[in-house]
């Protein structure tokens, strides 16, 4: 298979509708589309990345006016959160309608349903005759893309398409939360912060961890997931690295500068909105670089720095 790299939402959304799969930038990572009324197209998502087969999809839809088109109901929690945060970086997770099918949900009767903000996405979105489902496009449990060529790089020759556009914005995938129950709940942090949650709905609540035999209701829940080849050691602020032997083939990334010289590559971040838009990125350059280790400051617990730190956690846990 040919993989076609095209500037324009027009021919890449005819691709979509006629079944194909189709890699676009969005504000947080680039996705992997395939209509949800194709269902061998979502099948081969799943294929292209590798992905197991409970780990549901979210679906994209163009305008917030959509939403009805994939869930059956919104809670008065959930209106709440879409006049506030959508179109932007924010999955919700409700109850599905009929036209959803069960290989996007992994079989659950909730959908998760997002509105992205970016513009190349939205012009993308509304030339689509149906919702889009679609995860990151990379590699499943590899790190995130958030250009074109990381996406061509994972996926080139496994897919139809790829819609080029900018770098993403911020960088991490959306946050998550389940409006499908009587409580909101936080499932997945990102750029839509706890704090800013609650500010809108002072309710919500994090989710504890899920059991090894419970499907998840979101991505990024119950998989290894972001993890680059080389090892990832989490450091605290301004902890000394005792790696004299293996700094050659180690790099650093953080908010501070590195304690220890002579990394082969060092990322010294001016704040957390760079560490997150550049981390993933980060990580597939020290890839490039046959790096060992990568050596990654922990930021605050707190606003974008939870979910910087959830990100580092996963891909420390993933190898």
């Amino acid at each position: 298979m040919q993989t076609v790299v095209t500037d324009s939402p027009e021919e890449a959304a005819r691709c979509l509708n006629e079944g194909g799969v189709v890699a676009f930038p969005t504000e947080t990572v680039y996705g992997l589309g395939a209509a949800i009324c194709h269902t061998e197209a979502i099948e081969r998502i799943f294929a292209a990345k590798g992905r197991p087969g409970d780990n549901p999809l979210i679906v994209h839809i163009a305008d917030p006016g959509d939403l009805m088109k994939v869930a059956s109901h919104v809670s008065d929690d959930a209106k709440k959160l879409v006049l506030h945060f959508f179109p932007g970086p924010l999955t919700l997770v409700l109850k599905k309608n009929s036209s959803v099918p069960d290989s996007v949900t992994a079989g659950l009767d909730t959908v998760g349903v997002r509105c992205p903000s970016n513009s190349d996405a939205t012009a993308f979105l509304k030339r689509c005759r149906c919702p889009v489902a679609a995860p990151s496009a990379n590699v499943s449990g590899r790190p995130s893309s958030t250009s074109w060529d990381a996406v061509l790089h994972d996926l080139d020759g496994k897919i139809d398409c790829i819609l080029k556009g900018a770098p993403s914005d911020i960088g991490l995938e959306s946050t998550i939360v389940d409006c499908s129950g009587e409580t909101p709940l936080l499932l997945r942090t990102g750029a839509v912060t706890i704090e800013n949650l609650r500010e809108v709905v002072p309710s919500i609540r994090t989710a504890d961890s899920l059991r090894q035999h419970e499907i998840p209701k979101s991505p990024g829940l119950k998989y290894p997931h972001y993890a680059p080849e080389a090892r990832i050691v989490l450091l605290g602020a301004g902890e000394r690295i005792d790696a004299d032997s293996e700094q050659r083939t180690s790099a650093y990334i953080g908010l501070s500068l590195p304690v220890a010289e002579q990394f082969a590559l060092v990322k010294h971040c001016c704040n957390i909105e760079e560490y997150a838009r550049v981390l993933f990125d980060f990580f597939r350059l020290c890839d490039s670089r046959k790096i060992s280790f990568i050596y990654c400051e922990l930021p605050p617990a707190e606003g974008l720095g939870r979910a910087v730190g959830d990100r580092l956690s996963r891909a420390a846990a993933g190898r």
